[in-house]
């Protein structure tokens, strides 16, 4: 059993791919085969698994969830009570809500056994910058 951490900086909204991180981690470990769990320590993001071929999919994730989950200044969220953060505030943790906060990836002889065009990527749902901190275990 090993846990290690990652810390990443994100720069408001947007997906952001620390895959060759997590790679490194399974293989430094010196596990040959196992299950690497993923888990993101915050309230206002998400983890997903993702392609990481082609960059639309990640500007068409994040229009369509900025469509589902508008700010609080759009007309249609005016039945949210928490705006004490900003207008991303509450929006960012039903958002985080709707996706996983945690992932479980099998690898095996010490490599991650993602599929060829998948990547892991914290989605940020804030506007502003964070400093994000995912923990990992073996």
């Amino acid at each position: 059993m090993a846990i290690g951490r990652i810390e990443l900086s994100t720069h408001g909204q947007g997906l952001y791919e620390f895959t060759e991180k997590a790679a490194r981690f399974v293989s430094e470990e010196g596990s040959d085969d196992g299950l690497l769990t993923v888990f993101v320590r915050h309230t206002s993001c998400s983890l997903l698994i993702q392609e990481n071929a082609d960059p639309s999919v990640q500007v068409d994730l994040k229009a369509f969830f900025r469509r589902l989950v508008p700010p609080t200044t759009d007309p249609a969220m005016d039945y949210i009570i928490h705006r004490d953060e900003g207008p991303d505030d509450m929006p960012a943790h039903i958002k985080a809500a709707l996706l996983p906060v945690s992932l479980s990836i099998p690898f095996a002889d010490g490599r991650l056994l993602l599929g060829t065009w998948q990547g892991i990527y914290l989605f940020e749902h804030r506007d502003h910058p964070h400093r994000r901190q995912i923990v990992l275990h073996v």
